[in-house]
């Protein structure tokens, strides 16, 4: 893999949302450059967390538009993301019940390193295949 650095969730905000021309500018530039240089930009799992927050809390997403967003900048060449398949696999249990994004992700990867149980208080994230409930 052949990396041009990594990104900040600001980056991928303006990516999405376009809200700040001159930052959106440099990050098409950015992404373009990324294209042509063959390389990626590395997405970790944390800025995905934090991406989702700022999309449902500050730009009003709601699950499913996150859901149709993510999979978008999953698709992009231009990004390579950390563990990725624990990523589709928390957007998937996202996109089918009642839990958080960020517990989702948690239990996910959990699974994908063989440490389950993922042991919570929280009766939604308990329902996310992988999860038990503390009592």
């Amino acid at each position: 893999m052949n990396l041009a650095g990594s990104v900040d969730t600001n980056i991928l905000v303006r990516l999405v949302t376009q809200d700040d021309a001159r930052q959106a500018k440099a990050v098409d530039r950015l992404m373009t450059r990324c294209a042509q240089d063959g390389q990626l930009l590395f997405v970790p799992a944390t800025v995905v967390l934090e991406l989702e927050w700022v999309l449902r809390t500050q730009a009003g997403l709601g699950k499913a538009q996150f859901a149709q967003t993510m999979n978008a900048l999953l698709s992009m060449v231009e990004l390579g993301f950390e563990s990725e398949q624990a990523l589709e696999q928390a957007l998937a249990d996202y996109q089918e019940g009642s839990a958080d994004f960020a517990e989702c992700l948690h239990v996910a990867l959990g699974r994908a390193q063989a440490a389950l149980p993922f042991w919570t208080f929280d009766r939604k994230a308990a329902k996310v295949v992988g999860a038990e409930l503390l009592v």
